[in-house]
């Protein structure tokens, strides 16, 4: 209960304050490519129930077709603004949304597609008891998550066996210490790896 006042307080006023930004960004991505503004995809979400979450659209319509992962800074799929929301953060502002809305928290284990859920070891699972959030451990330390998929001769391999479990135990990590000092926690190191770029 007390987290979720925490997500609401922090969330509806932010919702509101950065709504002319969230306009402006809207109009970029029109103006720089065909389709939707918004992107909803379905994740996994608390006590293992399905739930779409809210990004801004950066790649172009269609892309998810060709693989869920993105691959490098510089994935021929992602559009010029959408590269620009992605370095910052920002195509992740409508997650707010969900916050409101109930289906995310700020701060939690990234919410996962159920491809790879369908992967997780019992143990692993545990993670759905928590529910997910915008940021977290994992979403810090794996901030270039892009560049090591782009090095690897298989990408989707090596986020399977490397990257996913390492964000898992890091998602267990943030269970066993959860509470509203550890979510300040993580928020502010969040914005400190936004502001220095990664």
């Amino acid at each position: 209960m007390r987290k979720r006042l925490f997500d609401l307080v922090i969330a509806l006023p932010l919702l509101i304050l950065v709504s002319p930004l969230l306009l402006l960004i809207g109009f970029l991505i029109k103006l720089n490519s065909n389709g939707s503004v918004f992107y909803l995809q379905q994740r996994v979400g608390w006590r293992d129930v399905d739930f779409f979450i809210y990004k801004f659209r950066t790649m172009r319509m269609g892309s998810d077709k060709s693989g869920l992962l993105t691959v490098g800074r510089r994935d021929p799929r992602v559009t010029s603004v959408g590269y620009f929301l992605r370095k910052y953060k920002l195509d992740e502002l409508p997650q707010l949304i969900n916050v409101v809305n109930g289906t995310m928290s700020l701060v939690g284990p990234r919410p996962e597609v159920r491809k790879y859920v369908h992967l997780y070891s019992l143990e692993q699972r545990n993670v759905l008891n928590a529910k997910p959030g915008i940021t977290d451990y994992a979403s810090i330390e794996y901030a270039d998550e892009n560049n090591i998929l782009a090095a690897s001769a298989d990408p989707e391999q090596t986020y399977i066996n490397e990257i996913m479990p390492a964000k898992l135990k890091l998602n267990m990590k943030y269970i066993s210490e959860q509470g509203i000092l550890t979510d300040i926690k993580i928020i502010l190191y969040t914005v400190r790896r936004i502001i220095r770029g990664h």
